[in-house]
């Protein structure tokens, strides 16, 4: 079975409706779940700079090309939905990726944190000296 552009939106609902058979989900869930697995997929995949952004635009084009393939069948089947249902929907892809990349800078510790500790300065505090300096050395009689 090949799949084409003429094909594709017949083929994505056929998906979908296996989905949902095979998981008991209903739509709107499959679309959270769709859109955080691809965003985790891609920042695991992409855990350099702008890793978050790229996984985010990843989720954003999931949502709209699955809508845009909805439209595309609800057209052939003579059926479209109203506007807000697809709007509906992308929302319910993003709202967790959303998330996710607006926190995400606070969810792993800075790489430098433990560099900056061990190139401060000494105090002069006994505290910054070896045990042994501090012990005074017996005198010989």
């Amino acid at each position: 079975m090949s799949v084409t552009l003429a094909t594709a939106p017949a083929d994505l609902q056929n998906l979908k409706l296996y989905f949902i058979d095979l998981t008991g989900l209903s739509r709107d869930a499959l679309h959270v779940y769709a859109g955080m697995t691809v965003f985790i997929a891609v920042r695991l995949a992409w855990r350099w700079r702008g890793g978050w952004l790229l996984a985010w635009l990843a989720a954003l084009l999931l949502a709209v090309g699955i809508e845009w393939l909805d439209m595309r069948a609800e057209g052939l089947a003579g059926v479209p939905q109203p506007e807000p249902e697809h709007w509906h929907d992308v929302w319910n892809t993003m709202v967790w990726p959303t998330v996710l990349l607006l926190i995400g800078r606070w969810l792993h510790p800075r790489p430098n944190a433990a560099k900056v500790d061990e190139e401060q300065e000494p105090s002069g505090d006994l505290a910054d000296q070896p045990l042994h300096d501090t012990l005074e050395k017996p005198s010989s009689v």
